[in-house]
């Protein structure tokens, strides 16, 4: 869900694509397990809304995955 109402903005795919984003442009390691791991431990996001959160950076032209399955930022 993209802009919920009447819920938490902490469950909007906006709100969680901002940590995974933060998170990407802190980290040393770009890999998408590594990333997780991380955006899991601190703000306690499941899977399968990182992946929509990866899925919204890349529509909107912030994030690619290249060859190797490396998440680089775009400049």
């Amino acid at each position: 869900m993209l802009l919920p109402e009447n819920m938490q903005p902490e469950v909007s795919i906006y709100y969680n694509g901002a940590m995974v984003l933060k998170e990407l442009q802190n980290s040393t390691s770009n890999s998408v397990i590594d990333i997780y791991q991380v955006v899991k431990e601190k703000y306690e996001m499941s899977f399968p809304i990182f992946l929509l959160s990866l899925d919204w950076l890349y529509l909107i032209d912030v994030a690619v995955m290249d060859e190797k399955g490396d998440i680089k930022l775009c400049s």
